[in-house]
């Protein structure tokens, strides 16, 4: 770990606080000096054009930061864009202004005169309610394709929905107009895209939710929490499902066909426990070996996970792997540049998280060395297939005495998260390395729809002889593909 110290004042803005660096597999993890003596718990971070990365605090503050992109961090200026807002999470650049999603209202705000304030402030769309409550957040996603913004309300106090649309998914079109898109959502913890353009977003452990996951925001579906269904009658939808309290996703899913299951599982306190963010790697390869996937931002454990999606039939499943930890402060906002900048903001307060610190902002870039991982776990007919970063030694990885699986589910219920249940051990029969020397197939008996397949690769080695950087996987097996 290295430290850079610098302190001063200067008449461009505020030149920022200490800057630390340290190690993480191939990547390399900063902290960015933040203004001294401001409460800079980052809610929500943007990409500007010019390098500059604006950010804002939960506190309702917007800052604008020049040189967060630079190799000397110590020389950072800050400049306060905007205040008392209301807690935004959710903001991006577009056409010369920054557009938020605040609490309650998506918001354009614009320096009109270029004296580096924001003077003009639009309300695209405040159609959603609140109640006040302090948990009752909107987490906005940067636009779609089409230029709309999908928002995850949470519930009034995370159990009820005190408010119009609150345990909903809503996108605003960029002339205002709100649609209702999904319910049955519980708690929120970020919202973003994948490669194909498909929203999604993480739903945080509880009533209705077992554990923690990545869930698809399919148009029309409802995400499995019934407690905000009444809203239904200001769109003039039916009624969403009524699942049976207690059972199983899978049981229900054949009871109510909108009903999309949990795309990837985290399994509670293996996989972190409060899931946040939710970031493509579109940066083809400046990021590291996993261009395509998706990076999940975890706040308890101040991590962020990966996790490779798949399509099996019509429904989105696949892995999460573990991938970066020892960020100083919980993360909540995530923000991966082009160049390959991940840039992510922390927070303790209201949930303890691991780290030393009460906020942080902090910045990853990959050193360019390939860390030797499973790359991607993908369902087959007979088991799985397991693709790996570097070719493996073949002896090792051909060995089914060098894996392990064992599998379980959760109960759907309206009490509070679950127990992992129903627990098997799958087998793997036999393992055949590919011929392009990074490919497993596995042969495994065992497998059960719905449940979540953890597999273990302590045993594989690679044709250098390293041991995997992070040797688990947790698969969602959804559906199980037709031979």
């Amino acid at each position: 770990m290295s430290v850079s110290t610098m302190l001063r004042w200067s008449s461009a803005g505020i030149l920022a606080i200490p800057c630390w660096a340290a190690s993480l597999g191939g990547y390399v993890r900063e902290e960015i000096p933040l203004p001294p003596g401001e409460v800079m718990e980052i809610s929500s971070i943007a990409l500007m054009p010019e390098d500059q990365v604006a950010v804002t605090t939960r506190r309702g503050d917007l800052w604008i930061c020049d040189g967060a992109y630079g190799e000397d961090l110590s020389q950072v200026r800050w400049h306060r864009f905007a205040r008392d807002l209301h807690e935004p999470l959710g903001m991006f650049w577009k056409e010369g202004s920054l557009w938020l999603t605040q609490r309650p209202e998506l918001t354009r705000i614009t320096d009109t005169d270029g004296d580096g304030e924001a003077d003009r402030f639009e309300t695209i769309c405040a159609d959603w309610g609140l109640t006040g409550n302090y948990h009752e957040y909107a987490f906005g996603s940067p636009p779609d394709r089409e230029g709309n913004v999908w928002i995850a309300l949470c519930l009034t106090g995370s159990f009820t929905s005190d408010a119009p649309w609150r345990g909903w998914c809503v996108r605003v079109t960029p002339e205002g107009e709100m649609i209702p898109t999904c319910s049955g959502l519980r708690s929120p913890g970020g919202i973003g895209f994948n490669r194909e353009g498909d929203a999604f977003y993480t739903d945080n452990q509880g009533t209705w939710n077992g554990s923690s996951s990545l869930k698809w925001l399919r148009p029309g579906s409802f995400q499995g929490n019934p407690v905000g269904n009444s809203w239904h009658r200001l769109a003039g939808w039916p009624a969403p499902p009524e699942p049976k309290d207690p059972s199983r996703m899978v049981v229900e899913r054949a009871r109510f066909p909108d009903l999309v299951p949990p795309a990837v599982i985290l399994p509670h306190g293996k996989v972190g426990q409060s899931p946040t963010a939710v970031v493509l790697d579109d940066t083809e390869g400046r990021f590291g070996p996993f261009a395509g996937q998706m990076l999940i931002g975890e706040q308890t454990h101040s991590q962020v996970q990966r996790v490779c999606l798949e399509k099996v039939g019509e429904w989105y499943q696949g892995a999460v792997f573990h991938f970066l930890e020892g960020f100083e402060a919980g993360i909540v906002p995530m923000r991966l540049a082009g160049d390959g900048s991940l840039f992510v903001g922390g927070t303790n307060r209201g949930w303890g998280s691991r780290g030393s610190k009460p906020f942080t902002f902090e910045r990853v870039r990959w050193g360019g060395e390939v860390p030797f991982e499973m790359h991607h776990l993908s369902a087959i007919p007979e088991g799985f297939e397991l693709t790996f970063t570097e070719p493996v030694d073949a002896t090792s990885a051909g060995d089914p005495a060098s894996y392990a699986m064992d599998a379980w589910t959760y109960v759907y219920q309206s009490e509070y998260g679950s127990p992992e249940v129903d627990a098997v051990a799958p087998t793997v029969r036999s393992v055949q390395v590919m011929e392009d020397g990074r490919t497993v197939r596995m042969v495994i008996d065992g497998r059960v729809r719905g449940h979540v397949h953890h597999l273990r690769a302590d045993g594989v080695r690679s044709v250098t002889g390293e041991a995997l950087v992070h040797p688990e996987a947790w698969y969602t097996l959804n559906e199980i593909p037709e031979g």
